[in-house]
């Protein structure tokens, strides 16, 4: 019933509220998280890092958000959403303060780590969080505009580098990013616990308070007098002995959706934080300066806006599986004929394509995952699948550092397209649609 509670309740400013607090965290983090691909190009003059190192430091990030979701998906789903979430914005706080302060190259690298951690932490947990609180009919679409904070992040990280580099530098930029940790106070007072994942804990008088008290806030946005429509019961599941949330990702129904997301992850982000990572960089390998490398980027980086837009209105009109497959097989198209760029003016215009599917992409990916789990394991099969998707992060930045003197730009990118394709081929051959369906209907 608390289930049933929740699908009825109309969309009012009170779950607009919840979900603004958390993409303004999510945004953040995009700031944090991409603020290094403007910046790498000063650090690594800074500390004379070849192209090895610098891709080694720039996976640093990808280690740590690689523990971190692991970690925080398996905590969330045993102490609770809202806890793992306000820790997770101490760590990244805590992280961007020692980059502003790091002495030297492996200083920073370990720093990244910590920053990392925290963002790999918050990921799982704000996925599992909103896709409890929406009803059915508006979570594809909340879930992708989330999404869409990460572009618009990405691009203030830009926009907010260009000032930093030209006024101050890379250490200033960092220092700045640590302040909106302070964020976590407006979690803790005005995010509730999950009543999904409550009545599921076996908590169910603490998960009927918290459910009466979001009727309420609902009620208060409505016109005076509107009542809420009788909740209608969804059908009865057996109830499930609770393992070991790890275990319930290989149980029966979930073992080849596990296979077919974890592929997705791992493969979408070898090629998308291969290519991303370096964008500035490869521009000021191929003759441009810093700040016109950097603001090629950031005008590149435009397109992500009616990229997730784009999504997010065929998420809930084509279906998760089709939009998926369009913006995986569309970046990998960008991406090749990026690298194969004859000149600036076509470099911009295929960047454009590039990064209107590539976060289009995202959009899909992080509406789709807590999807094909159960409340039990939600969180942990969404920060696993994070945690796979990292191993990819991680070694994409490096192992373009690594083929860049040998391969070339054309190779770079070529690498990055093949990656997308073999994504595209996982979700059209293993994926299960969800489109309209309420969480537990989904779940087996």
């Amino acid at each position: 019933m608390i289930a049933a509670r929740l699908e009825r309740l109309p969309m009012t400013g009170y779950q607009r509220l919840i979900f603004g607090i958390i993409a303004t965290a999510w945004l953040f983090d995009s700031i944090d998280l991409g603020s290094l691909t403007f910046l790498l190009g000063s650090i690594r003059e800074e500390f004379g890092l070849t192209t090895t190192q610098a891709g080694l430091l720039s996976s640093m990030s990808f280690v740590g958000m690689f523990l971190g979701a692991a970690l925080a998906g398996m905590l969330a789903d045993r102490i609770g959403r809202k806890s793992v979430f306000q820790i997770s914005m101490i760590f990244w706080g805590l992280g961007s303060l020692w980059c502003a302060y790091a002495s030297n190259a492996e200083t920073l690298g370990y720093a990244r780590l910590l920053l990392g951690f925290g963002m790999g932490m918050e990921f799982p947990v704000a996925l599992a969080i909103l896709s409890e609180f929406l009803p059915t009919a508006k979570r594809g679409r909340y879930l992708a505009i989330l999404e869409g904070f990460w572009p618009l992040g990405f691009i203030a990280a830009g926009v907010l580098s260009l000032y930093f580099l030209t006024h101050h530098d890379w250490r200033t930029m960092f220092l700045f990013q640590a302040f909106p940790a302070l964020f976590l106070f407006v979690v803790r007072v005005i995010i509730p616990e999950s009543p999904r994942w409550l009545v599921d804990a076996g908590r169910t008088r603490e998960a009927e308070r918290v459910m009466v008290g979001i009727e309420a806030k609902v009620l208060k946005r409505l016109p005076a007098g509107t009542l809420l429509d009788e909740p209608k019961p969804l059908p009865p599941r057996p109830r499930r002995e609770r393992r070991s949330s790890f275990m319930e990702l290989w149980a029966d129904g979930y073992a080849r959706r596990t296979v077919m997301i974890w592929t997705v992850w791992f493969f979408a982000l070898l090629g998308f934080y291969g290519l991303t990572t370096w964008l500035s960089a490869l521009l000021q390998e191929a003759g441009f300066s810093v700040m016109k490398s950097v603001s090629y980027t950031i005008t590149i980086s435009l397109a992500g806006v009616p990229g997730f837009i784009a999504a997010a209105i065929l998420l809930d009109k084509w279906g998760r599986k089709p939009t998926a497959m369009l913006m995986l097989v569309g970046a990998a198209v960008a991406a090749y004929f990026y690298g194969n760029a004859p000149s600036v003016t076509l470099l911009i215009a295929y960047g454009l394509a590039m990064q209107f599917f590539l976060f289009g992409m995202w959009s899909v990916l992080y509406a789709y995952t807590p999807e094909l789990y159960p409340t039990r394991s939600r969180a942990t099969g969404a920060g696993c699948a994070s945690a796979v998707g990292r191993i990819g992060s991680l070694l994409g930045p490096y192992v373009i550092g690594v083929v860049l003197p040998t391969l070339g730009n054309h190779g770079v990118f070529a690498l990055g397209a093949g990656s997308f394709v073999v994504a595209a081929l996982a979700i059209g051959l293993l994926g299960v649609e969800t489109k309209g369906k309420s969480l537990e209907a989904i779940s087996h």
